[in-house]
C-alpha cells in the first residue's frame, strides 16, 4: 500500500478513536491516480471543519458545503469531505466511491472505468435458448424436457409467455415437464425475474398467459388468493345459472381490450377486481352475496402486488380501480355521476365495468343511463334544474297533478341546455306554447 494512503488510514483511525466515522474513498481507484508529481488522498468523514481543526490544526476549512477542507502534510495533501448522515437518504450515497478531484484525475490519464457508467457490461441473451423453433407450431422445450427446464426454470415462464403471446399450443412432453416442476419454479426463480416476464405478456393476451399459470398450478402457490376463485360459485345472470368467480375474472380480462387495447394496468386490474369475494362471500337463504367486495379486494391486492415487487405507483393504480369498479354499476344521479367523474382514471373504470358486463352477459340498463348523464356531468349545476318547478308549472298551464307536469318539466330543462330557455319569462312562454302543442289538459 503506497505511503499516502497509509498515512490517510491513520489520519480516519484518529478521527475513529474520537467517536465518528471516517474512510478512505475508494482506496484501489485512488492507488492508481498517485503519481510523484501528485500525492493527494481523498478521505470522507462525518466530521465537520471545526471538530477537524481540533484534532488537525494545520486543516485549511472550505467555504463549500460539498467540501470540508485541505490537511497538508509534507508532500501529501488530505482532501476531507463530508460524509452522508441523513437516515431516510438514498443507500447508494452513503459511501462515497468519487469525488470531482478523482474524477478528473483518471479522466486525464484515461484510465476512466467502464463500470463508473454502468454497474456491468450487459450480456446479450437469447431468450429462446432452450427452445425448438417456433415455426414448428408448438412451443417446446429442447431435448428432453425436464433436463432442459433443470438448467433454468425460468424458461418455464417463459414458455407460458410465448404461448400466450404467440397462440401457439405447448407440446404435451413439455407441458407436463411444466406441471411437474411447478414448485420447483416458484422455489428457483424470483420474484422480480417471474414478473419481468409477466410484464412482457401483452395486455389482449393475458387472460390466456393467467390460464396457464392456473392449469400448470404455478399461479396456486404464487398467488394463492386469485387461484382460490375458481372455488367459489355466483350467479353469471338469471338465464345461465352458476359460474365460479375465477372464469368470470378470465373472461372479463378477455373482455377488457377490446375497447382499450395495450391498456396493460387495466387488464391486470381486471384480475385483481373480484379478488375479495373470496373473503366477502356469504350464504343468506340459500343465496350467496359478496357485499364490499371492491373494498376488501384494495386491500388484498395492495398485500399481492407489494408481494409481486410492484412499486408505489403501480400498487396505488391498480387497488385504486379495484376499489371504484362497482361505481358504474349503479344508477347514478347527476351528484353521483359528477363523483364519479372527479375520480382518477375513470375511464378505465366505465370499461372495467362495460367487461364485466360483457363477461356475464348482462344487462346494460344501468350502464347506458351512466353514458347518458356523462354529458350531463360537463353542463353547470344551475342547468341541471328547470327554471320552473313543478307547482309553478300547475299554476300557469292549469294542469292537475300527475305525469304531463313530469313531460312538461323534462322538456322544458331540454330546452334551457340547448339554449332555448334562459329566463324565467321564457320559461313561462315556453311550457304554454308546448302545453297547446302537446294538447295537455
Amino acid at each position: 500500500m503506497p505511503q499516502p494512503i497509509k498515512d490517510a488510514a491513520a489520519l480516519c483511525k484518529t478521527i475513529m478513536r474520537n467517536g465518528y466515522d471516517a474512510y478512505v474513498i475508494n482506496a484501489p481507484l485512488q492507488k492508481r491516480a498517485l503519481s510523484d508529481q501528485d500525492l493527494e488522498v481523498d478521505i470522507c468523514t462525518e466530521l465537520d471543519a471545526e471538530g477537524l481543526g481540533k484534532l488537525f490544526p494545520n486543516m485549511e476549512p472550505s467555504r463549500s458545503a460539498d467540501f470540508t477542507g485541505i490537511l497538508k502534510q509534507g508532500e501529501v495533501t488530505f482532501n476531507f469531505y463530508p460524509a452522508d448522515i441523513i437516515e431516510s437518504s438514498y443507500t447508494d450515497g452513503t459511501i462515497a466511491r468519487l469525488t470531482p478531484r478523482l474524477m478528473k484525475k483518471l479522466e486525464a490519464v484515461g484510465d476512466l472505468p467502464l463500470s463508473w457508467a454502468c454497474p456491468y457490461i450487459p450480456k446479450a441473451q437469447d431468450v429462446y435458448d432452450g427452445f425448438e423453433k417456433l415455426d414448428s407450431g408448438h412451443i417446446c422445450l429442447e431435448g428432453i424436457p425436464d433436463e432442459t427446464l433443470k438448467k433454468d426454470y425460468l424458461r418455464a415462464i417463459r414458455a407460458l409467455r410465448f404461448s400466450a403471446n404467440y397462440h401457439l399450443p405447448i407440446e404435451g412432453n413439455t407441458w407436463l415437464a411444466l406441471i411437474r416442476a411447478s414448485r420447483r419454479v416458484l422455489d428457483y426463480v424470483s420474484v422480480t425475474d417471474f414478473m419481468d416476464e409477466w410484464r412482457k405478456v401483452e395486455a389482449e393476451n393475458m387472460h390466456s398467459f393467467v390460464e396457464l399459470l392456473f392449469d400448470s398450478m404455478i399461479l396456486h402457490g404464487l398467488v394463492p388468493e386469485l387461484a382460490s376463485l375458481s372455488r367459489v360459485k355466483q350467479i353469471k345472470n338469471p338465464d345461465q345459472g352458476e359460474e365460479t368467480v375465477w372464469e368470470h375474472t378470465v373472461e372479463t380480462m378477455r373482455r377488457y381490450p377490446e375497447e382499450l387495447p395495450y391498456d396493460w394496468y387495466g387488464t391486470i386490474s381486471c384480475l385483481f377486481h373480484d379478488v375479495g369475494k373470496l373473503f366477502a362471500g356469504e350464504y343468506f337463504d340459500g343465496k350467496i352475496t359478496f357485499y364490499q367486495h371492491h373494498r376488501i379486494g384494495a386491500k388484498v391486492t395492495r398485500k399481492i402486488l407489494k408481494r409481486l415487487r410492484f412499486n408505489t405507483d403501480e400498487v396505488d393504480l391498480i387497488c385504486h380501480l379495484v376499489r371504484h369498479h362497482m361505481r358504474f354499476h349503479f344508477m347514478l344521479t347527476d351528484r353521483g355521476i359528477r363523483r364519479f367523474k372527479a375520480l382518477d382514471e375513470y375511464p378505465r373504470l366505465i370499461e372495467m365495468a362495460r367487461a364485466d358486463i360483457k363477461a356475464r352477459n348482462g344487462s346494460y340498463k344501468e350502464f347506458n343511463h351512466n353514458m347518458k348523464m356523462l354529458d350531463r356531468a360537463e353542463l353547470s349545476e344551475e342547468m341541471l334544474e328547470p327554471l320552473l318547478n313543478g307547482h309553478e308549472i300547475m299554476d300557469f298551464t292549469g294542469i292537475k297533478p300527475g305525469p304531463a307536469v313530469g313531460l312538461i318539466r323534462e322538456a322544458l330543462l331540454q330546452a334551457q341546455v340547448a339554449g332555448d330557455v334562459s329566463s324565467v319569462p321564457d320559461a313561462i312562454e315556453f311550457i304554454m306554447k308546448y302545453q297547446e302543442k302537446e294538447k295537455i289538459q
